[in-house]
């Protein structure tokens, strides 16, 4: 099956500053992205999986190499590709089903339709009975709800999450971890999704990828099936208590340290 989306031989350098020479942040990244899948990124603070969501969003042209998106060279942003921020980037001045329309909004897309949509993906989060609540009214969770909602309302083939779940609670995480694999699919998007919890990588990731400290590179991928079992059990708990993940969970935090080690 081909790839929707290529990253070849991909390198990003940022340029000297005055206080420092140039950084080096991702150095010869191959990634292919086939359908359905859910593929997680996760490596030390600073591997540069931040620096490659937003090379694939278009926010940054990479210094060296090539992206494609079925075969054709990505340039810049496009409504093909949905980001949801680590920070949720709300507009406080519009209610939910505002926020989540903006970018059908921007399209020219008119009133009636977009928050028709809005409202289908607002359903499709939960948030059906919130969409005329200011943003203020809503927890940290149900912020980053309309956040999937407002990325998924353009309907991009590939949905880019920048570490969405980092701010959240303990419980409040593992409830979103469960929401966003049933959103995933329900709509059968390719996701890619950057998380610093090892858990979190492998238990929601059809395909890990581990990112080498600066200069970003991939050293280790790891086909997985725990999000499949999820869905077979309806146990999240269980799944991640299992021996299998747990053996999984440590190879891949001592690989994490100990190429934090070695930096």
């Amino acid at each position: 099956m081909p790839a929707v989306m290529s990253l070849k031989d991909v390198g990003m350098v940022f340029p000297a500053t005055t206080v420092g020479g140039s950084v080096t942040a991702l150095e010869g990244i191959n990634l292919e992205f086939e359908p359905e899948e859910f593929v997680v990124a996760l490596g030390a603070s600073g591997c540069g999986k931040t620096t490659l969501l937003n090379v694939m969003a278009g926010f940054l042209p990479p210094t060296s190499g090539a992206i494609l998106l079925h075969d054709s060279p990505i340039t810049g942003p496009g409504r093909d590709r949905g980001v949801v921020f680590q920070k949720h980037a709300l507009f406080p001045w519009l209610n939910v089903v505002e926020n989540t329309a903006f970018g059908l909004r921007i399209q020219g897309v008119g009133a009636r339709d977009r928050t028709a949509i809005a409202e289908e993906n607002l359903n499709l989060v939960g948030l059906s009975e919130f969409g005329n609540h200011p943003i203020y009214q809503l927890s940290g969770g149900m912020q980053q709800r309309v956040g999937l909602a407002r990325a998924l309302t353009t309907n991009p083939e590939i949905l880019l999450m920048d570490e969405p779940l980092g701010a959240l609670d303990a419980f409040t995480r593992e409830n979103m971890q469960e929401l966003v694999l049933q959103v995933w699919r329900r709509t059968k998007k390719i996701v890619f999704f950057i998380t610093h919890s090892v858990e979190e990588a492998l238990f929601m990731a059809t395909r890990l990828i581990v990112m080498s400290p600066r200069p970003g590179r991939i050293t280790h991928e790891y086909k997985l099936d725990f999000c499949q079992r999820y869905f077979e059990l309806g146990d999240a708990r269980k799944i991640k208590s299992d021996a299998d993940f747990i053996k999984i969970r440590e190879e891949v935090l001592s690989i994490i340290y100990g190429e934090e080690t070695e930096e």
